[in-house]
């Protein structure tokens, strides 16, 4: 509601955001102190939040979401994580509600009115427009007494924000030390010590092998299998059993004539004379002038106007090509431009015409006048769309009775293939938790064909709905239980990996020998790589254990030395010169970019802190049967 107004509110952008940070401040475990019973998921000070409200409020979250996904697992929209977020969000916004309630903040009628008024999606020609504001309320789904309520809610909300904001007023000392820290500049060389330059130093102990395989043996498991056949019941399979005849055909053609109705369209081309909307009188006066001019010279001699509009027309886009614009129909082109279009006749020129753009001197050069496409013409496209309208009447008279059939006759597929006339096809071997092809990728048909029923049993699926319109019922063939692959068949990889972990443990113990031999200001010939300047700021393609080390670093005396161990060895650093940041430089964009992002920090800190001392005033208890019900 109103998204214009909270994306230029500035107090709006920040609070809005904090009170659906993921437990920034505390987790929605905190407020776990009763299991709660009954249909809520959560009461806040006496206030419920409802089943319906949190799942409402989950799925747009979810169709917010959706586009980021991508084609991965939708499952991820159902995680935990996904359900906690909007669980606090809705918790944070509801504790300042109440805490607004309580302080008697309030919005009058002629408050909400003068708002609403001097919203500018609702002007039009620079006053309120009424028939904006009636779509603006048709657009949100409910009423108009509805609407004005949230608003004002959402008005008082913002009321209660506001000392709040007020209050945050990072420190300027510890905002530019903040700054100074994180543009500071390193210039950094460093050396790797990769296990590979030690393999060669490695002895392992006779039982390592095996001792690593009898306390690691979940990596060494293979994976619990099964082969699976598989019906499909799918809209789109069921088009090649619906069958169109010519008179079924004729008879759409004939109920939709209207639908196969082309032309209509003008060939034009224009001379333009720009000028703005709201451009100045003398500025306008000019190029209306300078567009009779022009057209005194068309009406001279109209077979110049290609070359004229080559001269004169301030279109990029048609002045190269003799102001020719091609085909187009009506809803094409702004509508005074149409209007005068569709008013010539022949090669005829209009008058001086007025829009948006400017002045257009515009020739008719072409006319499709309207016709009926002929029924052969449009033939196939009939048929297409007839078995896509019987496949889906089909698909929802038979889903459910296939459904039924691979329940009622669940040790075979073939009685639900047979019936509808489907194909019962063959899976590859499928690991559990594992990636699988389609129709497999689904989370839920995945879990009924690892089910006991289905692998002891060897029963039908139930028909699981995969996509829009899609139902898939599977019977397990085979099945591999999960096994423990023999020590002989996974040592050599182990004794590898086991070298390379001791390799990486020497190669630590060398570097930080020779650090610790730097740093006493020993002089080691070592091969450093060229020098590269760091900065906290401007680290997202280092390590943050090696941005860590290098400014942990004391380079009151340089070159200066650092190291940090990983998996892949050790690495050292040596800091040969140091670029404190300069505070004088106001106008760096990093570093004005750096103090927004640390008000927003201590903004954070002061919202979280406040947002506790609400939860003290207004208890909040969940009910997290509910919250862990998702049928709920």
């Amino acid at each position: 509601m109103f998204e214009y107004v909270r994306n230029n509110q500035r107090l709006v952008q920040v609070f809005l955001v904090l009170i659906t940070l993921p437990f920034a401040f505390w987790g929605v475990e905190s407020y776990v102190r009763n299991a709660g019973s009954g249909n809520d998921v959560a009461d806040v000070g006496g206030s419920k939040v409802t089943a319906q409200e949190f799942q409402q409020t989950l799925r747009e979250e979810q169709e917010r979401l959706r586009p980021a996904l991508g084609g991965r697992d939708p499952a991820l929209l159902e995680s935990p994580e996904i359900r906690l977020n909007v669980l606090n969000g809705l918790v944070s916004q509801r504790l300042i509600r109440l805490h607004a309630g309580t302080s008697k903040l309030v919005v009058v009628d002629d408050q909400l009115a003068q708002f609403i008024a001097s919203a500018p999606a609702l002007q039009e020609n620079g006053k309120f427009s009424p028939q904006r504001y009636e779509m603006l309320v048709a657009s949100q789904g409910v009423s108009k007494e509805g609407f004005e309520a949230r608003l004002r809610q959402d008005m008082v909300v913002q009321q209660a924000l506001v000392p709040i904001n007020a209050a945050t007023i990072p420190g300027r000392t510890a905002s530019e030390r903040w700054v100074a820290a994180l543009l500071e500049e390193r210039e950094v060389a460093e050396l790797a010590l990769r296990p590979e330059a030690y393999l060669a130093q490695v002895k392992l102990a006779p039982e390592a092998v095996k001792n690593y395989y009898d306390m690691n043996r979940k990596p060494f498991e293979t994976p619990e299998l099964v082969r699976a056949e598989y019906v499909t019941l799918s809209q789109n399979a069921l088009l090649a059993q619906i069958a169109v005849g010519d008179e079924d055909v004729k008879g759409y053609y004939e109920a939709h004539a209207d639908q196969y109705k082309v032309g209509d369209e003008r060939h034009a081309s224009h001379i333009l004379i720009a000028a703005s909307k709201d451009a100045a009188a003398a500025e306008d006066k000019a190029a209306r002038d300078k567009a009779e001019d022009v057209l005194a010279q068309v009406k001279k001699n109209p077979a110049d106007f290609a070359r004229l509009a080559k001269q004169y027309s301030q279109d990029p886009g048609s002045a190269a090509k003799g102001g020719d614009l091609g085909w187009f129909g009506r809803g094409m082109m702004v509508p005074p431009f149409e209007n005068a279009v569709f008013a010539l006749k022949g090669d005829e020129v209009s008058p001086v015409v007025r829009s948006d753009f400017g002045y257009h001197i515009i020739k008719l050069t072409g006319v499709k006048p309207v016709r009926q496409k002929p029924l052969d013409e449009v033939k196939n496209e009939i048929v297409s769309e007839l078995k896509r309208q019987g496949a889906a009447k089909k698909y929802a008279e038979i889903a459910e009775g296939f459904t039924n059939t691979v329940y009622e006759q669940a040790d075979s597929l073939k009685p639900a293939a047979e019936k509808y006339k489907l194909a019962v096809q063959t899976s590859d071997w499928i690991a559990k938790n594992g990636q699988a092809a389609p129709p497999f990728a689904n989370p839920k048909l995945m879990t009924a064909l690892f089910a006991d029923d289905a692998i002891k049993n060897r029963r039908n699926t139930e028909a699981v709905e995969i996509a829009p319109n899609t139902l898939v019922a599977a019977r397990v063939l085979e099945h591999k239980p999960a096994a423990l692959q023999p020590l002989e068949a996974v040592a050599a990889n182990i004794e590898k990996l086991l070298v390379r972990q001791e390799a990486a443990k020497l190669a630590a113990k060398d570097g930080e020998e020779k650090l610790a031999r730097l740093v006493k200001g020993e002089k080691l010939d070592l091969a450093w790589s060229a020098p590269r300047t760091v900065a906290r700021a401007a680290a997202a393609n280092q390590a943050p254990e090696a941005v860590r080390a290098v400014f942990k670093a004391d380079a009151a005396q340089l070159p200066a030395y650092a190291g940090t161990a990983h998996p892949g060895g050790y690495v050292l650093y040596r800091i040969s010169q140091v670029k404190p940041y300069l505070a004088g430089s106001e106008d760096s964009p990093r570093a004005k970019s750096l103090r927004a992002q640390y008000r927003n920090i201590v903004a954070e800190e002061e919202f979280g802190g406040w947002l506790g001392t609400l939860k003290q005033r207004f208890p909040v208890d969940i009910n997290k049967s509910m919250l862990d019900n998702k049928e709920k």
